[in-house]
């Protein structure tokens, strides 16, 4: 169910049908879930495991 005290953000390059993840960042763990059901639950990563995360995308490690 949806925290309604969680501010949640879509990205800058969402499609025009608003299918998109969204994610909410904290100081303790960072949540995501899906914009076509924002109650159907959120899937929720450490802090630390969401910067290393993004470490590592903007680093390409990530890359194929």
């Amino acid at each position: 169910m949806t925290n309604p005290e969680k501010t949640w953000r879509k990205s800058s390059y969402t499609a025009p049908d608003n299918n998109c993840v969204e994610l909410t960042i904290g100081k303790a763990a960072t949540a995501m879930r899906d914009s076509k059901d924002p109650d159907g639950g959120s899937f929720v990563v450490q802090a630390s495991a969401w910067a290393q995360f993004i470490s590592c995308t903007k680093s390409g490690e990530f890359q194929l």
